[in-house]
């Protein structure tokens, strides 16, 4: 009986331990960082499918937004940060908050979908936002751009979805070189960051977009092969972004895996290890 007793308490600490384990690790993404895996090339160059890295969530304070979100589709699990928290949903104010900057790579919350999105911060509470024939316009004023060279990818499968990337120099053979122009664009506040151009779209002229109060606007940084605030939420895109739906700031690439599973180690980028992002 004493031996049956005491492998019970073996199970019952085990037991307690993994339960503590996922208590801190449920407390530590929900308050500090958040993991975030690139599932699509909306911000090449700055991002890559398969770059993974942490979300910081106490850049901007916190909202209904930073409670986790857990989706798991071969489990038929969905369940959302306002399924956690949506009681705080609707409240423009976040606790220990301050607004993010022009130019930041951002993650938040789509306001339709729910789902995460990690997009540039361009606009901001105020500002007008304009494309004409690909150059940005914000408040009336062309943002600096400059001539980067070319941008040069592999066509190939990408990632787990194992999209394949749109090219300037298209159609191209697979494992051909897939190219597309690169631009440094400088934002009014200084910040520089490399955008890249496919060739002509219909997002490469818009009208003005007004940011209402509280909101901000996002693009990719693969200006044509972006779903972003350009394109309104009744036609499936993003459109402007409530501040209660920003979830925290991306900083640093982590990990990088070129292939479609993490575990392909001949995919891996040990080059963007760590790496900053701009």
């Amino acid at each position: 009986m004493a031996e049956k007793t005491g492998v019970m308490a073996g199970v019952i600490e085990t037991v307690k331990t993994v339960v503590y384990a996922l208590l801190i690790a449920g407390l530590f993404r929900t308050i500090l960082f958040q993991p975030f895996w690139i599932p699509s090339g909306s911000m090449k160059d700055t991002l890559l499918i398969g770059d993974f890295l942490f979300v910081n969530k106490m850049a901007y304070g916190y909202s209904y937004a930073s409670c986790p979100s857990i989706l798991i589709p071969a489990l038929n699990v969905d369940i959302g940060a306002d399924d956690f928290c949506g009681a705080f949903k609707g409240k423009t104010e976040r606790l220990f908050g301050s607004d993010p900057e022009r130019g930041d790579v951002v993650v938040f919350r789509h306001p339709v979908t729910g789902r995460d999105f990690i997009k540039r911060l361009i606009g901001l509470p105020g500002d007008k936002i304009q494309m004409k024939d690909g150059l940005l316009y914000i408040n009336g004023e062309a943002v600096k751009v400059e001539d980067n060279g070319i941008f040069v990818e592999t066509y190939a499968p990408q990632g787990p979805e194992r999209s394949m990337p749109a090219c300037a120099n298209g159609p191209v053979g697979l494992d051909a070189d897939c190219i597309k122009e690169s631009s440094r664009e400088t934002l009014p506040n200084g910040v520089s960051h490399d955008i890249l151009n496919i060739g002509n779209r219909s997002l490469d002229n818009t009208g003005i977009f007004t940011v209402p109060a509280d909101n901000f606007f996002f693009m990719g940084d693969n200006r044509d092969n972006s779903t972003d605030s350009r394109v309104p939420q009744s036609l499936n895109g993003v459109g402007f972004v409530p501040r209660e739906d920003i979830v925290g700031r991306a900083d640093r690439v982590i990990f990088s895996s070129a292939g479609a599973s993490m575990l392909a180690f001949w995919t891996w980028r040990s080059d963007r290890f760590f790496k900053g992002i701009e």
